[in-house]
């Protein structure tokens, strides 16, 4: 529960904690858990002054989007639940943190890990320290729980990280096998679990790999009849943590030591976590024995991030690069690059590598500049139908009005942009394209794109929504 502000008696304050907790109750049930998480979660109840309700939101981006898109639902809740409410002012709390970023999870009291799981052999401190040099890979600190940003396409695998992560080989998630394409936050989770498991219990013996080198570490035993020191080593660790299974695929002696690993360890109760690019009833080239061992604990997927997680990603690595990022270019990012969260940080870290080199400010403009390989090998062929449907959408009117004699601005600015778009993103002529907007000649699409031209000229508001437009067409 947040901490209210401003109310000046106690009362006063029970009764706007328990009206905000209602609204926010409804909000969830509105939009749905994933929504409300990425977007509305992170509001906090400021405080009331006279009829205007203060709510506060971590950074200007959420602040501007909940405005946008939220507001007037949220004026219309909190007036029904708090009867003194006209106003509703959202702005940004001062040192807010990064919006979207998971919250921090209390974790229960426990024994140490290392006495909750199966005794290992002890070793000495400079043994344990070597161990750990030797079968940890480097863990990123920027991959935490913390800076794992949740939506609906990863909500399962992250939660099930966690419980891994709290409570490690706990019956049902052991193993724990994690999959997803490329850039979905596969090795996220694994780090993530890697530095919460260390956080909690130092003394833990944990050992993270790639598949590869659990490969390479395999046949350098063999090559140096050094096998039974290799097994040794592997099997007295509590949570063993390999990332790319698909890499062995094919290799079948390796599959054959990994087996026998695999069950050493979950027979002696400790905890494993598999990550791989395919569930592991669609690994072609996996022995069928281990299949069914990787299948026995609990499998959850990383789907393809929506448009709604990648802005939120956007907006949290933005927030933890100190950088005021517009709205509107992390808009024009998270629709553009929707395959790969490595490549939509990628342009983001573009950006701002040119803004701090050039001395210039973040606009979208100079983010479509500084991207323009990554946004052409992103371009799609769009059709008029696809920017009648668009541009409808963006200016809340019926699509039915594209092609109806109706003259008010509210109707007849949209069709200009329309057919400006039109005119600048197909190959059709103007005849053409006056043809799909009612029969309408082409004197009249000409019109149209002169005076969007003109417009976008006089008014930099306008020329940005405008580009805002084309750019969320050839996404």
């Amino acid at each position: 529960m947040e901490h209210e502000s401003g109310e000046r008696s106690p009362s006063n304050a029970g009764k706007s904690a328990a009206a905000w907790a209602k609204v926010r109750a409804r909000l969830r049930q509105e939009v749905g858990e994933a929504e409300y998480r990425s977007w509305l979660k992170q509001m906090t109840l400021a405080g009331q002054e006279g009829d205007t309700l203060d709510i506060t939101l971590p950074t200007r981006f959420l602040r501007d989007w909940v405005r946008e898109h939220y507001g007037d639902r949220l004026r219309a809740l909190c007036q029904a639940e708090m009867p003194g409410v006209r106003r509703v002012e959202l702005r940004v709390a001062a040192g807010g943190a990064a919006a979207g970023t998971a919250a921090r999870e209390t974790a229960e009291p426990a024994a140490p890990l290392a006495e909750r799981l199966s005794p290992a052999p002890t070793p000495t401190p400079a043994q344990a320290e070597a161990q750990r040099g030797d079968w940890m890979l480097p863990l990123d600190p920027r991959w935490t729980f913390d800076s794992f940003v949740i939506g609906k396409p990863n909500e399962f695998a992250h939660a099930c990280a966690r419980r891994v992560a709290e409570r490690p080989a706990q019956a049902g998630f052991n193993p724990l096998f994690l999959y997803g394409g490329v850039g979905l936050g596969k090795t996220h989770l694994m780090h993530a679990i890697a530095w919460a498991l260390r956080a909690r219990d130092p003394s833990l013996q944990v050992a993270y790999m790639s598949a590869e080198k659990f490969m390479y570490r395999f046949i350098n035993a063999l090559r140096t009849q050094n096998t039974m020191e290799f097994k040794s080593q592997l099997r007295s660790v509590h949570v063993l943590m390999v990332d790319d299974l698909q890499f062995l695929i094919g290799k079948d002696n390796t599959q054959e030591e990994f087996f026998h690993t695999f069950n050493a360890l979950i027979d002696a109760g400790k905890q494993i976590v598999i990550s791989a690019d395919k569930a592991p009833n669609d690994l072609s080239g996996i022995e069928d024995r281990l299949r069914t061992r990787l299948s026995g604990g609990i499998v959850a997927d990383l789907h393809a991030t929506t448009y709604e997680l990648r802005l939120a990603i956007l907006d949290a690595k933005a927030a933890q690069a100190g950088v005021e990022v517009p709205p509107r270019v992390l808009e024009l990012l998270a629709r553009k690059i929707a395959t790969n969260v490595r490549e939509l940080e990628g342009a983001l870290n573009r950006i701002l590598a040119h803004a701090k080199l050039f001395g210039r400010p973040v606009t979208l403009e100079m983010a479509t500049d500084a991207l323009g390989d990554i946004l052409r090998a992103h371009d799609k062929r769009v059709s008029i139908d696809d920017i009648q449907r668009k541009v409808a959408e963006h200016y809340n009117i019926r699509l039915t009005e594209m092609a109806s004699s109706r003259r008010s601005r509210s109707v007849a600015r949209p069709r200009q942009v329309a057919m400006y778009l039109a005119k600048q993103l197909t190959s059709r002529s103007l005849p053409e394209i006056g043809k799909r907007f009612g029969n309408r000649d082409h004197t009249t699409v000409l019109h149209a794109v002169q005076r969007i031209t003109a417009l976008m000229q006089e008014d930099p508001a306008f020329a940005e929504d405008v580009t805002l437009l084309r750019k969320m067409l050839e996404s």
